[in-house]
């Protein structure tokens, strides 16, 4: 490789773009980053409150907090768009909250169905919106344990499901 990335300039330009390609492991580490954070910022939102030690927040004026800016704007106009859809999740989905199992497997269906006909930015914050209104119905139903289930669920998916398509987009911290 670098030989090839010697031979030209145009060659060295593409071997560091790939160079800086974000990998798996940082793909879905950012998005359960940004399930964390948009989960709390809508239990805040709703008056609820949630312990999660391990939510270490984007650093403020990093990318990171950047893109979980932009997700949580393109999502509340969704919301304001469909407000029904994103609310009462669990009752909607006709679940109960009560077992891990049956939470993340709702979730999963439903992002199954989200993502069946393509993906696109659109879709990934409907999947938000959707982790986020179970969790608000979690933590409103005493089951606050369940909200890390669903941010690692979520991951779980874009490991699965989103990881090829947002490296093809330069990652998360391309999406501004």
């Amino acid at each position: 490789m670098e030989v090839l990335r010697r031979s030209s300039g145009f060659a060295a330009e593409i071997m560091d773009a790939f160079d800086r390609s974000p990998t798996e492991k940082e793909l879905v580490a950012q998005a359960k980053a940004l399930g964390r954070e948009f989960v709390h910022a809508r239990l805040l939102r709703a008056g609820l409150a949630w312990n999660a030690p391990e939510r270490a927040a984007p650093a403020p004026g990093g990318r990171l907090a950047e893109v979980c800016a932009v997700l949580l704007r393109l999502g509340d106009e969704l919301e304001l768009i469909r407000p029904s859809v994103y609310r009462n999740v669990a009752r909607q989905l006709n679940i109960s909250v009560h077992s891990e199992t049956v939470v993340t497997d709702a979730l999963l269906a439903v992002a199954a169905q989200i993502f069946s006909a393509g993906i696109t930015w659109g879709k990934v914050v409907s999947l938000y919106l959707v982790a986020a209104g179970l969790a608000v119905d979690c933590v409103r139903q005493a089951q606050p344990a369940m909200v890390h289930a669903l941010v690692d669920c979520l991951g779980e998916f874009v490991r699965k499901t989103l990881v090829t398509w947002l490296r093809r987009r330069g990652g998360w911290q391309e999406w501004k």
